[in-house]
């Protein structure tokens, strides 16, 4: 039991019926200074119930709770404060952490449960750009965190593989293209035909007939379609694969749109077993008015299938396989209103495990204030803004330590690392304008700013030249510095859980920074190696420290050099 389901387990023993431990968790505080104690409990909610003054309710707690393990417990105006142990919290929490290892902060929360994500999902024949880095690191981040607290996670990356945008690219290869120039620059240039594409049927609107046209034939299994269609895909996912090794992110799945294309017509029959479809100008709807919502177009009027055809395959095809606890779909919160309507739509299936869809969305990109789009060709390509993070990384690495070994290998590491953390420490709703120059500091409220503290922390163990002695007795630390250091890393199992109660890896990255600001504060102020009783136990907590450090980047996809 932690320090704080020991203060909970306290308040209820002394509150007995009137709260139930869930709620006093909720109610229960950490105070802005530790003069006022580790934790607090605020007795408002007591009032009615008692019809007493919270004073006169907090200090009549304070007389019932066995203080045993406490500093002190004592009431301050309306609230019960709770100062801990320090020395029995500091044994406990250092010899938890250094004896678990890799393994603090698991738990079984998820009962061995699958859960899906549905991530990355970029769209053949475009570059990855800046656009696409949000749904994967969230979701590779999410996939971690889940592991953690036990669930089976599997990453899909549900690519955009077909469409009628695939039409109008064939469409733009045949006008304007040629097989010379796809070999010489394959995402480049199909990204040009592209971009002409959208400028040229500004004023020529049959160039959108066209398109439709030849995507209808590739649905058809028209050979020549179905010949460029996979040409573009293999070029396509051969790109991809070198960004996503750069990133460090894996994929249980690569079955995008077109896996399902022969997967709808099964759904198209349940909709219309159960008398949910409706003709509507020539197309095919489910109604969801009773639902608030605008229908779902299930089938153009030329017989066309459309996004949420094929999500509504995949969610069933997703099901089947898995019996998911969770499905997430991580994409961007201007597909709020898609996601509302295909699990509207299950559920009038009849599909009860709708419910356990997760849409989770995320805010904008920007560059200089402006969307990113590949339409209008304003992109940011992901390998390029990585390249330049890279050796921003390495122009700092070599004036800090220009003796370090593996200098490309860290300066990959760490610049690479950086735009992830930049990314996840950001509250996942909320927009960001990108700039390279305040990502990649190694001061500041940055990923290099944690890994330099873990490779701090890792340069102080090894001046040490000596392990840490686990016995119980040589864990005692009572040095008030390190108090904050010691409630942070207590807190890491906490916030974990929230992190994936949320579908929030900020959390992670926020907690990250909060403990690193904690150490370095304690290191300024504290003289570590120095022979006296107390050594073994500032030792564990530097180990420990670094220990979190390392599993907090970790559940960020970010590594932690050694050495910086």
């Amino acid at each position: 039991m932690n320090a704080k389901e020991n203060v909970i387990a306290s308040l209820a023993a002394a509150l007995g019926t009137e709260l139930p431990a869930a709620q006093i968790a909720e109610l229960l505080e950490v105070p802005k200074s530790s003069t006022l104690g580790d934790y607090a409990f605020p007795t408002f909610s007591l009032a009615k119930i008692r019809r007493q003054a919270p004073p006169l309710i907090a200090q009549s707690l304070v007389d019932v709770i066995d203080q045993t393990g406490y500093e002190k417990v004592v009431a301050t105006g309306a609230y019960v404060n709770f100062f801990l142990d320090k020395s029995t919290f500091a044994q406990d929490i250092l010899a938890t952490i250094l004896t678990e290892g890799q393994h603090y902060g698991d738990s079984d929360l998820g009962a061995g449960g699958n859960v899906p994500i549905d991530m990355s999902s970029p769209n053949i024949a475009k570059p990855m750009s800046m656009g696409h880095l949000r749904s994967t690191v969230i979701g590779n981040s999410l996939a971690k965190i889940y592991s953690k607290i036990g669930y089976h996670p599997y990453k899909i990356n549900y690519l955009g593989d077909w469409g009628t945008q695939f039409g109008k690219l064939i469409v733009a290869y045949h006008k304007w293209g040629s097989e010379a120039e796809i070999k010489a620059d394959p995402i480049g240039n199909l990204l040009k035909y592209y971009v002409r594409f959208h400028k040229e049927a500004e004023t020529d609107p049959k160039l959108d007939d066209e398109g439709r046209l030849w995507f209808k034939k590739l649905e058809d299994g028209d050979p020549e379609a179905t010949h460029l269609w996979e040409w573009f895909r293999g070029l396509s996912l051969a790109e991809f694969n070198k960004i996503y090794q750069r990133l460090g992110v894996e994929f249980d799945s690569d079955n995008g749109e077109a896996y399902y294309n022969d997967k709808m017509d099964p759904v198209v029959q349940e909709l219309t077993d159960k008398h949910l479809l409706q003709a509507s100008q020539g197309a095919q709807i489910v109604d969801l008015t009773d639902e608030g919502l605008t229908p779902a177009l299930i089938k153009r009027s030329d017989g066309a299938t459309l996004y949420i055809t094929r999500d509504l395959a995949a969610a069933i095809d997703r099901y089947h396989k898995f019996h998911f606890a969770k499905s997430l779909y991580v994409v961007g919160s201007e597909q709020t209103e898609h996601f509302k309507q295909l699990k509207a739509v299950l559920e009038k299936m009849g599909h009860t495990w709708a419910q356990d869809i997760v849409h989770v969305p995320f805010g904008l990109i920007t560059k200089d204030g402006k969307k990113l789009s590949t339409r209008k060709g304003n992109v940011v390509l992901l390998d390029q803004v990585l390249d330049e993070a890279v050796d921003l990384a390495k122009a700092q690495i070599a004036s800090k330590n220009p003796d370090l070994k593996n200098a490309d290998q860290v300066a990959h590491q760490v610049g690479v690392g950086a735009v992830i953390f930049h990314d996840l420490k950001n509250d996942r709703l909320d927009s960001f304008d990108f700039s390279l120059q305040e990502v990649v500091r190694f001061e500041g409220e940055t990923g290099p700013y944690v890994q330099y503290t873990n490779a701090r922390a890792q340069s102080i163990l090894r001046k040490a030249a000596t392990n840490v002695d686990l016995t119980t007795d040589k864990l005692v630390l009572t040095d008030p510095k390190a108090w904050d250091v010691l409630k942070y890393l207590a807190d890491f199992p906490n916030m974990i859980t929230r992190a994936a109660t949320e579908y929030e890896p900020s959390v992670i990255a926020k907690f990250a920074l909060r403990l690193a600001k904690a150490f370095n504060k304690y290191y300024a102020n504290s003289k570590i190696l120095v022979a006296d009783d107390e050594l073994n136990a500032r030792l564990a907590l530097v180990s420990a420290v670094s220990q979190v450090l390392q599993a907090a980047l970790d559940l960020l996809g970010v590594q932690a050099p050694a050495e910086m």
